[in-house]
């Protein structure tokens, strides 16, 4: 029987205090009202609850070119301990071909995790062969060991206008609750922020998942290069699974220049999640520039000490 324990840890996270509730940090300004010394440790403690809360990922798609063996071991020579696979037949970095013993051996052998599969494309357009392809992915992530499956939505302008959409994503939800409630996996919903996808709103995404009643099988995938794009201000930190931290500096850009996870606000999305109780991965999703590089790993390093270094000085990254 699989282990379910990706439920209960998902469900557990919801209402969480925040870190400064958590942690006993009293606010920032009365401190330094009363005591200067101790305003000051105080936020030391607590940039050092965020570094060490701070756990990261790494998705296939910063390294396609390399099989997943190499992939995973890219990831420990980093520090980490959690990735994502695809199996998608569009992707350049996918598992196809590779049996799912062999990657959850693989996976198991390496002290890695699977976060998730990536990815069931057009979701929220619910068919009979759409139904097919979610239970071979599906099974194809729990055989791997994988805690989740990636739901993509429709993203090709079709939808923009379509009265029956927010019907449509709570039919593809109640269809997909019980092919995912049977493999013990988590369905990771990400809404794009293109105008021409059909899913760009966190908040209806959360909204149809309390439609279903599916809290504790769905959860939500916060980018922060989709969430600045989308123009969206509300976190969903209790309901948030994962989080992508993508490098992209301007949403009128899809490419980012300094071909390491900077630009947009990055730090003040990380700061604002940590704060509100989310304690899942961040995984990096590194854009193409990356994959031409001889050093790769140096990248992602560069990436992770940005990230930390931001959040500590409080630097915009």
């Amino acid at each position: 029987m699989r282990d379910n324990r990706v439920n209960k840890e998902r469900v557990s996270s919801i209402g969480s205090p925040s870190y400064a509730d958590q942690f006993g940090v009293v606010n920032q300004q009365t401190a330094e009202a009363s005591h200067p010394i101790m305003a000051a440790a105080l936020m030391k403690e607590t940039h050092s609850v965020r570094q060490a809360t701070l756990r990261f990922a790494l998705d296939h798609m910063a390294t396609p070119g390399l099989d997943v063996g190499t992939f995973f071991a890219l990831a420990r020579d980093l520090g980490l301990t959690d990735v994502q696979i695809r199996n998608n037949p569009c992707s350049k970095a996918a598992v196809r071909g590779n049996p799912p013993a062999d990657v959850r051996s693989a996976a198991a052998e390496a002290g890695i995790t699977i976060i998730s599969v990536n990815a069931l494309q057009r979701f929220n357009e619910w068919t009979p062969a759409r139904k097919a392809e979610a239970s071979k992915l599906a099974d194809y992530a729990a055989a791997c060991g994988a805690q989740a499956l990636m739901l993509v939505p429709v993203n090709d302008g079709s939808w923009s206008a379509n009265g029956e959409r927010p019907g449509n994503l709570r039919v593809a939800l109640k269809a997909l609750k019980p092919i995912l409630q049977s493999r013990g996996l988590i369905g990771l919903i990400e809404p794009l922020g293109f105008q021409t996808s059909s899913l760009r709103s966190k908040n209806e995404a959360a909204n149809a998942i309390a439609s279903v009643d599916g809290q504790s099988v769905f959860r939500l995938v916060h980018d922060t290069f989709h969430h600045t794009l989308a123009g969206e201000t509300s976190f969903f930190c209790d309901l948030t699974g994962l989080v992508h931290v993508s490098g992209i500096n301007d949403p009128t850009f899809w490419i980012h220049p300094d071909r390491i996870v900077g630009g947009s606000d990055n730090c003040s999305q990380i700061r604002a999640l940590l704060d509100g109780g989310y304690t899942g991965p961040f995984s990096l999703e590194l854009v193409e520039e990356v994959h031409a590089l001889n050093d790769s790993a140096g990248a992602f390093a560069a990436s992770i000490d940005l990230i930390r270094h931001g959040l500590l000085t409080r630097v915009p990254v």
